[in-house]
């Protein structure tokens, strides 16, 4: 699966998001670093995500496994 990185260049230098996943955005003085930061949000977006669905669970009988998507 790829996702859609987005920037825009503003006074301050880059903002970025993902098109695909709400909640990840960044900033970055130059385009290098904020597609470095970008990649950061993703990743503490879905460790968040995480953290919030396991913490919601309640003793669900759960079955968890690898979702791979085809491009």
């Amino acid at each position: 699966m790829t996702l859609t990185a987005v920037f825009q260049k503003v006074p301050e230098g880059y903002i970025g998001y993902v098109e695909e996943l709400p909640g990840a955005n960044t900033q970055g003085a130059t385009l290098d670093e904020a597609r470095e930061n970008l990649k950061e949000a993703v990743e503490l977006v879905l460790e968040a995500n995480r953290q919030l669905a396991r913490e919601s669970e309640n003793g669900a009988d759960l079955i968890r496994e690898p979702l791979a998507l085809a491009e």
